[in-house]
């Protein structure tokens, strides 16, 4: 697949260079607090916008981790970088291995928080109509929200995030990302993949914390380690953005 440069902002200048991918809910705005902790001097951070989302809201596709992935290598190409990390926020964790998948020489490590596995995230009935119908209801978004954060924030903080989560998605393309990072399965192709991995996830995501990384990516890539932020749920990008840059710069740094 050719992917194609979507809008996407760098910070800072150091040699440890990463493409940041988003999670569902948020476009690349959602990595705001993370950001203020990063050391410019250090790190060089490109946050790309997956297409139906922030200033790619109105970009046609078919909405898979196939295209976000081919799309983050085109804003590396971009670039001019011909090695990177990347790093991935929940459903930007599955397309992450994709881009390992299309550029193993380029892609030096791997950055999960909260990420979805190769083999997708299944869910039962129930909870499968919760999430479908997020797309048109935000109140759909609004229980998730809360459930994968332990249920431990007040309306406020809940409110922003569906917020900017229904202003800065498109409904059409929210639902189709749903079908690729939940169901499609590609595991057996990440398999003993040699890649370093850091796991960050926190300790009040009840979906995607230390026992689904034990049955997934743990199993997968021998050289995966993981960290679990005492303080943090599904978004801890937004919940403790100074730990999880201390995580992520320390990593790249060894």
């Amino acid at each position: 697949m050719t992917g194609r440069v979507l809008p996407y902002d760098v910070q800072g200048d150091g040699p440890r260079r990463a493409l940041v991918l988003h999670n569902w809910f948020g476009d690349r705005t959602s990595f705001a607090p993370l950001r203020t902790h990063l050391n410019d001097a250090t790190g060089s951070y490109a946050f790309v916008d997956c297409r139906g989302y922030g200033e790619a809201l109105d970009h046609p596709g078919e909405y898979t981790m196939e295209e976000v992935a081919a799309d983050a290598l085109a804003v590396a190409d971009d670039l001019g970088w011909d090695s990177f990390s990347v790093i991935g926020h929940s459903m930007g964790g599955k397309a992450a291995q994709l881009v390992l998948l299309d550029a193993p020489d380029r892609v030096r490590s791997i950055i999960g928080i909260s990420p979805v596995s190769a083999a997708g995230f299944p869910l039962d009935g129930e909870t499968w109509e919760l999430f479908a119908g997020a797309a048109a209801e935000p109140a759909n978004r609004r229980a998730i929200i809360d459930n994968t954060t332990g249920g431990r924030y007040d309306d406020a903080w809940l409110s922003a995030l569906v917020e900017r989560s229904v202003g800065r998605s498109s409904a059409t393309a929210f639902r189709a990302y749903l079908d690729s990072w939940s169901r499609t399965d590609f595991h057996e192709r990440v398999r003993d993949n040699p890649v370093p991995v850091l796991l960050v996830v926190g300790a009040h995501d009840p979906a995607l914390g230390t026992e689904a990384m034990e049955a997934t990516w743990l199993r997968w890539y021998p050289n995966a380690r993981l960290e679990v932020l005492k303080d943090a749920g599904h978004y801890a990008p937004e919940e403790t953005p100074g730990a999880l840059a201390e995580a992520i710069e320390a990593f790249l740094a060894a």
